[in-house]
């Protein structure tokens, strides 16, 4: 007679009812085999055994495949949103099997949290190559920092449509919000220190507050940018909108003609 008592899975220790043919499940999805699977391979040597770390060549393939998925994740948040980004829709974005996707990560959230971390990363590396670091432009320095927050060509538009996406998901995503949303606010502290770098010059006008004004210029341009991407604005327009808050900060600049 078959046993009527579900059996737990052997990594999550969720209920399993029983098979009523074949082999008795062990485990409650393909997530938790992938898993398993996963833990058995990177599981420690006995004491005393040799460790061999992977080879360049190995730790590479791994990092590519991995932005690659991310990749494909981006692309899906851009055009439809995160909720339209399952794990087995970005698989087959990326042209991977599902479980290569769940090899590289345990669950949709790591997706989503290490995509965002690259997403990050790629959008720092390219505004190093277009914004200059001469802070003895303090005006000039903001200008083109400003202009990353604006969809001025396809990759950063792209982007701004990707950290909607994600903006939108922490609404309802408190775990993803808290990656999402740095406590720190990294840009605005660094237009914070540029306009305090003006200030120190004599080139800002008297008595302003840095943070706030570092916290409008990086909401107003963000706003800006979605304006564009939903058409309700040009660029030029945004454009103007940024240098008229850029005179009133920089007044130095503003009354030599700059």
């Amino acid at each position: 007679m078959r046993d009527e008592n579900p059996t737990a899975c052997l990594m999550c220790n969720t209920r399993i009812a029983p098979s009523t043919r074949g082999r008795p499940a062990v485990y409650c999805s393909r997530s938790c085999q992938a898993r398993a699977y996963r833990r058995r391979k990177n599981r420690l040597p006995a004491p005393g055994t040799p460790v061999t770390p992977p080879s360049p060549r190995q730790t590479d393939t791994r990092a590519r495949q991995r932005r690659r998925i991310a990749e494909a994740l981006w692309r899906i948040a851009a055009e439809e949103g995160l909720d339209a980004a399952s794990m087995r829709r970005i698989a087959a974005e990326a042209g991977v099997s599902l479980r290569v996707v769940q090899y590289h990560f345990d669950s949709k959230h790591a997706l989503l949290v290490d995509a965002l971390r690259l997403l990050h990363e790629e959008n720092g590396r390219i505004a190093a190559t277009r914004v200059p670091s001469d802070m003895t432009d303090p005006h000039g320095l903001l200008r083109a920092l400003l202009n990353e927050f604006l969809p001025l060509d396809e990759q950063r538009a792209s982007a701004l449509r990707v950290f909607a996406a994600y903006y939108a998901r922490s609404l309802t995503d408190p775990a993803l919000a808290a990656v999402f949303l740095a406590a720190e606010q990294p840009l605005e502290a660094l237009v914070g220190d540029i306009i305090e770098t003006g200030r120190a010059s004599g080139s800002t006008a008297p008595g302003l507050d840095v943070r706030h004004e570092a916290d409008l210029l990086v909401s107003g341009a963000t706003g800006l940018g979605l304006d564009v991407l939903h058409g309700r604005r040009s660029l030029a327009d945004v454009q103007a909108v940024l240098d008229y808050h850029l005179s009133r900060i920089f007044t130095a600049d503003a009354a030599a003609g700059r």
